[in-house]
């Protein structure tokens, strides 16, 4: 048994262009389904959050229409009632690497408010990247790579093959002309070459030790990869 890293967001709003906060958190989809997949493949999981603030899961992600569902909107519900470690995270601050085998970020709107410009994530990704070890991020997740640049300045991620929420996504969920950034932009803009799938279809790209998922669907399929990197 190897014990994962999840990162999440401790954000409960989202800074938008015109400066009023839209509610929001981490999407549950994207922590229950890597949760369920890699506890079952016996693995341990800890959580960790800027500050160790207990995390907020958005509720639009918990709306059947969201969640594929009135049955999966409350086993999605339920399963974060269960999962004690998103109640009782520690600091991502005091995380240290060595710890863990795997490194694994959820998405939801979060991340572009807390993990986007926060350092001791960057850190802990640049020292991610630099380990080796399986690094994966979802959707809204890779919000976390834009701080992430080493001593030089140059972004860890640049030059690696990525894909997270699409312009497309953000625009057909009616965020596009509201958020003061599109991330598909800000991921190309630090270097990265953006894979761009189909919208709300699974999408998973795998370079090297990172695999990153474009949307909520392909939460499942981007902790199966990371599987397979652990063997």
């Amino acid at each position: 048994m190897s014990k994962i890293l999840f990162v999440v967001s401790g954000a409960q709003s989202w800074t938008l262009k015109d400066g009023t906060q839209h509610p929001t958190g981490y999407w549950a989809e994207e922590v229950v389904a890597p949760f369920d997949e890699f506890t079952a493949a016996g693995h341990e999981i800890t959580v960790a959050t800027p500050g160790g603030v207990t995390p907020t899961v958005d509720q639009r992600s918990l709306a059947p229409e969201m969640a594929g569902g009135q049955e999966n909107a409350d086993r999605f519900r339920q399963r974060l009632a269960d999962i004690a470690q998103l109640r009782n995270p520690i600091r991502i601050e005091d995380v240290t690497l060595d710890d863990y085998t795997a490194v694994y970020y959820p998405g939801g709107h979060g991340p572009m408010e807390d993990l986007a410009v926060d350092k001791d994530s960057a850190h802990l990704l640049v020292s991610a990247m630099r380990s080796g070890k399986p690094l994966g991020i979802v959707c809204h997740g890779p919000a976390a790579m834009l701080p992430a640049v080493d001593e030089h300045g140059t972004n860890v991620f640049a030059g690696f093959q990525v894909t997270g929420f699409t312009n497309v996504e953000e625009e057909q969920a009616g965020f596009a002309d509201k958020a003061p950034w599109l991330l598909q932009d800000r991921l190309t803009g630090i270097g990265a070459h953006f894979q761009e799938g189909d919208a709300w279809a699974p999408n998973v790209v795998v370079d090297r030790n990172l695999v990153t998922g474009q949307n909520p669907a392909s939460s499942l399929d981007a902790a199966r990869e990371l599987l397979k990197k652990l063997g």
